[in-house]
């Protein structure tokens, strides 16, 4: 697999995104052993960057993934996540990134990984009860006592990205980017590149909407959190396949699944973005890494690039609100 540079770690260009193993998604957390096969099979394909975070499960994830990772810790780049879980008392879904916070969450995540470092921190979502200056402070300590290397930013906006890089160097922002997601575009990827931040792409599948695979809603489980998306409900699902339609009809083109080519137009936007497609199966990592392979023409990258816009937002909107912008 080609490599990239997010600031100065260099990763596999295609990522595997573990929450979909534990939570969120319908058959979570049913069949770790198959989960732990993916995870073995995505290293042997390349991928580096493994992404997890403390409130996927909660926990849970984090401890599948280092039971996955434990003889290959080498071979990873390993990434998770904090600031969804208050460890003052207030639990799960409670922001909270003080810099006593950030510590507990760091040990935390550092028993259940399984490791004695974490290659790339992020803060989940930005604490609006906590300075920016603070929470960066906080993990510089960690930089410095060789329990971090690297500190990322999750769904922040411009200002914070800038004075958190000015605490000290932010090597990635991860936030939901893909065919039709492009709220980075305007005014966070143009800072990104400005300052030498490199931009991790959840969600490049839109939840597995643009994969084509979903048709309707009625498989999905009570758990299933595409359950409540905006995107996935009503009259907004119908007028979403039409996207799925033009994604279609170039892969037919290319020669390649429908995946492929959305992960392949989110490859094509620059050698600073890795997207993480989420995925529990063997079989769906060996197609979202073949992406890696597809070329695309600059007509196709064009048409795509202009697919019909998303009817919805992304997340509900009670999680719209934790997303800066």
């Amino acid at each position: 697999m080609k490599h990239i540079h997010l600031g100065s770690l260099d990763v596999g260009r295609i990522g595997l995104g573990a929450m979909g193993m534990s939570t969120a998604y319908s058959g979570a957390g049913t069949d770790d052993a198959e989960s732990i096969r993916t995870i073995h099979r995505a290293l042997d394909l390349g991928v580096t960057l493994v992404d997890t975070a403390e409130i996927y499960g909660p926990f849970t994830n984090e401890s599948l993934v280092g039971e996955a990772i434990k003889d290959r810790r080498d071979q990873v780049v390993l990434a998770t996540k904090f600031g969804l879980v208050s460890h003052a008392g207030g639990g799960p879904w409670n922001l909270d990134s003080s810099a006593a916070n950030v510590r507990t969450a760091v040990e935390g995540s550092l028993q259940r990984l399984g490791t004695d470092h974490i290659d790339l921190c992020y803060q989940h979502r930005v604490d609006p009860n906590t300075p920016i200056e603070e929470t960066i402070g906080a993990l510089a300590e960690l930089v410095a006592e060789g329990k971090v290397l690297h500190i990322g930013l999750s769904e922040a906006g411009p200002d914070t990205i800038r004075r958190a890089h000015a605490v000290h160097p932010i090597t990635a922002l991860q936030s939901e980017y893909s065919l039709w997601t492009r709220d980075p575009e305007p005014k966070v990827l143009p800072v990104l590149r400005e300052l030498g931040i490199g931009l991790v792409a959840y969600s490049p599948l839109g939840r597995g909407f643009l994969t084509g695979a979903i048709r309707s809603t009625d498989d999905f489980d009570e758990t299933d959190g595409r359950r409540n998306n905006p995107r996935f409900t009503g009259e907004n699902f119908e007028q979403n396949l039409r996207a799925v339609a033009e994604v279609e009809a170039i892969a037919a083109e290319v020669g390649a699944t429908p995946a492929q080519v959305a992960l392949a137009w989110v490859l094509s936007q620059g050698d600073d973005i890795a997207p993480i497609p989420g995925t529990k199966r063997v079989s769906r990592v060996e197609e979202n890494t073949g992406a890696d392979r597809i070329e695309l023409t600059a007509d196709q990258i064009d048409q795509l690039t202009n697919v019909s816009p998303a009817a919805g937002d992304h997340h509900n909107e009670q999680q719209m609100r934790l997303i800066e912008r």
